[in-house]
């Protein structure tokens, strides 16, 4: 049989939630906006049901109730190339940083609104589909990042980076509207010493900010998920936070 994300240019989503009701809201939801659904109850049901039918999206609540979603996270990090977004009730960073790197793409903490949860799973679709071949130029309100010939314009004008500037900022960039750790971070610009003081990447990001944003002192480009890491957002999120127009 074709693979079913090859037959249908309708995404499909696999809702998990033992919350039927929840099932309901998030089914009524997508369908709206296009997609195709499947649901599961339970962390078994959910394995199935990714393995027959190829979802492009899982969306994974964490409470089930014959394993913990993180489990099912992990086991669909073995073979799944879609993406995963995590619903959880849970709202400490150490669960957050945890679960994004063990392979979530984003996380949306409960209770949470159908337009944000219907952007985010945009965003990372748009991601899954371009992964391994990011976009070649990044537009985000008055910002360009071209990751093949390495320029940087803000505004149409170039900005002048340096390496590890541009090194975080292609980092990000390469995972455009994700959240990546300190850590996931610190491996890619340190690679012989990811466990350096986590400072030093501060430290760093405030000069990028310094350079790109219109007001460094509150970023709307690159943002930051307390005690997390950060993200470069993209241009459907800068819309949602009412900076549609960002000029420096």
């Amino acid at each position: 049989m074709a693979d079913e994300r090859a037959s249908t240019a309708a995404p499909l989503v696999l809702v998990v939630d033992d919350e039927p009701q929840i099932r309901r809201f998030l089914k009524t939801g997508f369908e709206l906006q296009g997609f195709r659904i499947v649901e599961a109850g339970t962390a078994r049901e959910a394995l199935e049901v990714a393995v027959m039918r190829k979802p492009d999206l899982v969306v994974l609540d964490l409470g089930l109730p014959d394993a913990d979603g993180a489990s099912v996270l992990e086991q669909l990090r073995g073979w799944f190339d879609g993406a995963v977004i995590v619903l959880s009730v849970r709202n400490a960073e150490t669960d957050k940083v945890a679960l994004l790197e063990k392979g979530a793409d984003d996380y949306v903490v409960k209770p949470f609104g159908m337009a944000e949860l219907l952007a985010r799973a945009r965003v990372v679709l748009r991601r899954v589909v371009s992964r391994g071949a990011p976009e070649p130029v990044l537009r985000v309100g008055a910002l360009a990042l071209d990751l093949a010939q390495r320029i940087v314009t803000l505004n149409g004008a170039p900005v002048t980076l340096s390496p590890k500037q541009f090194a975080l900022l292609r980092a990000l960039g390469m995972h455009h509207g994700k959240v990546l750790t300190h850590r996931q971070l610190m491996k890619e610009l340190w690679p012989q010493d990811p466990d350096e003081d986590v400072q030093y990447l501060r430290i760093l990001m405030k000069k990028l900010r310094d350079k790109l944003e219109p007001d460094p002192a509150r970023p709307v480009y690159l943002v930051t998920e307390l005690a997390i890491g950060y993200r470069l957002r993209t241009q459907e999120q800068l819309d949602l936070t009412g900076y549609a127009e960002v000029m420096p």
